[in-house]
């Protein structure tokens, strides 16, 4: 129903809007520990973008020791910076950490990737990402060598 009036408010014909949804996995290349800008990597594979008028892209890292963020896009020093923060506040073989079979990069991974968060939601407009003129798309890799990282993109919009 807010559709069929939305269309009519807008002066659209109902019949011709045709809502898309795509989901994809987006493999990303592996990493050292670090935060990474990757948004012309996720956008590169998801040429469908460029179709959408009105929409919104959710990814998902399917991964406990590694986050997604949005933050600045031009200063490097912006990630070494975060990384650097992180790596003070949630430091490697505290005592009191008791998951340790995985290395002593492990534990502080999931705190900073659970304070992190592992998803972003972006609107699509006119066949581009609404991002803001300095922000992009973070991968923020939390172990020493997490290895390949798999995304899952959900694209809609009409």
């Amino acid at each position: 129903m807010i559709r069929s009036s939305l269309a009519a408010g807008l002066g659209l014909d109902r019949a011709k809007i045709q809502p898309m949804w795509q989901q994809k996995i987006i493999r990303l290349k592996p990493r050292n520990r670090g935060f990474f800008l990757i948004t012309d990597e996720l956008t590169s594979q998801l040429a469908e973008i460029g179709r959408i008028r009105v929409g919104l892209l959710s990814l998902f890292l399917q991964h406990t020791s590694a986050s997604l963020s949005i933050n600045e896009n031009a200063d490097p020093s912006v990630r070494a910076d975060l990384d650097a923060y992180l790596n003070r506040a949630v430091p490697e073989r505290l005592p009191f950490f008791t998951h340790t079979l995985e290395g002593d990069d492990d534990m502080p991974a999931h705190i900073k990737a659970s304070l992190l968060g592992s998803s972003v939601t972006i609107p699509v407009g006119n066949g581009r990402l609404l991002l803001g003129t300095w922000q992009g798309i973070y991968l923020g890799e939390h172990r020493a060598y997490g290895g390949p990282r798999s995304v899952i993109a959900t694209l809609f919009g009409d």
